[in-house]
């Protein structure tokens, strides 16, 4: 007796979007925990899945990915243009540590938040809330930089009037010599930034979804919005926008290097992102199921052990 032979009829008949397969999902969910960076064939050769053992290894080694890639392209004498999400955090307290102890200042950076809570017309948070995407860059990233930060006119915010922008800006860095890197994390419903799985059903094609740059007022799946009321906003839905302003694939999947983060763990053996981190890197590449295009690209996946499971009933 499980979630498959009881969902018919029940109030989560329907719930999750049309185009999962939730055998498959949990055939991906029962492998062996040391089998889980074992490569699989639709892998970029360039992608590695990294285990960390602990929030701070997993913090800090994402943290110096980010300042290292900073320091490169500083020492090149190249733009970069760099996405960023406000979920993972811990990892940019890291990556000014790093830049103030190498004295790398991060002027020839451009930031492009990934996303930013809004109205079901794209209207988003007053900039000074402490739940908007905004704030909190700001409080944990450019701030704190000091004088080695990203200049304010360097920094993008995903608005309803900016957040259009970003293909052209991107385009133009790229065109002068700028890599693009791409950092995220993955949510409970395989979403990269708040690109939602429910979308694929509105376009005729993969090669129509790919090119998709952005949404403003994206409707956000049910599991996103708790997600978040669990990881930011002390449980309490109630402060949670049902709505958001967001990148596309025609954004995340141009990046020349990817970062990504999963330490979705709560201590006492819960978690929320076993099951989201095994289908990322087993299931191939579905519009249905964002995340999973995510390892077709160069670059390093950062996770935390505990989330290889074994994804098993443990009851706490």
């Amino acid at each position: 007796m499980d979630f498959l032979t009881t969902v018919k009829g029940s109030l989560m008949d329907g719930f999750f979007p049309q185009g999962w397969d939730l055998r498959k999902i949990d055939d991906c969910c029962v492998q062996a925990p040391e089998t889980i960076t074992d490569r699989q064939s639709f892998w970029h050769h360039g992608f590695n899945p990294v285990v960390c053992h602990d929030v701070t290894e997993f913090d800090m080694k994402m943290g110096h990915e980010i300042a290292k890639e900073i320091r490169r392209s500083k020492e090149l004498g190249q733009k970069l243009a760099i996405i960023l999400p406000v979920g993972p955090m811990g990892m940019y307290k890291w990556a000014v540590y790093f830049l103030q102890e190498w004295n790398v200042d991060a002027h020839h950076v451009y930031g492009f938040n990934m996303d930013e809570w809004s109205d079901c017309e794209g209207n988003t948070l007053d900039q000074a809330d402490p739940g908007s995407f905004q704030y909190a860059m700001e409080q944990a990233f450019y701030g704190p930089l000091g004088p080695l930060t990203v200049p304010v006119s360097q920094r993008n915010f995903a608005t309803k009037e900016n957040l259009p922008t970003y293909l052209d800006k991107i385009t133009e860095l790229k065109g002068e010599g700028a890599r693009l890197i791409v950092v995220f994390g993955i949510g409970r419903m395989c979403h990269i930034a708040f690109w939602e799985p429910h979308f694929a059903a509105e376009y005729e094609s993969v090669d129509l979804w790919r090119k998709a740059t952005h949404r403003l007022g994206a409707k956000l799946h049910p599991l996103t919005i708790e997600q978040n009321a669990i990881t930011s906003f002390k449980s309490r839905t109630t402060l949670v926008p049902c709505y958001a302003n967001t990148i596309g694939p025609g954004l995340f999947l141009i990046a020349d290097q990817i970062i990504g983060g999963c330490d979705g763990i709560f201590g006492r053996g819960m978690q929320w992102q076993g099951m989201s981190l095994w289908t990322t890197l087993r299931y191939g590449p579905d519009p249905w199921i964002p995340s999973t295009y995510m390892p077709t690209l160069p670059g390093k996946l950062f996770f935390m052990k505990d989330l290889a499971g074994p994804l098993v009933a443990e009851c706490n």
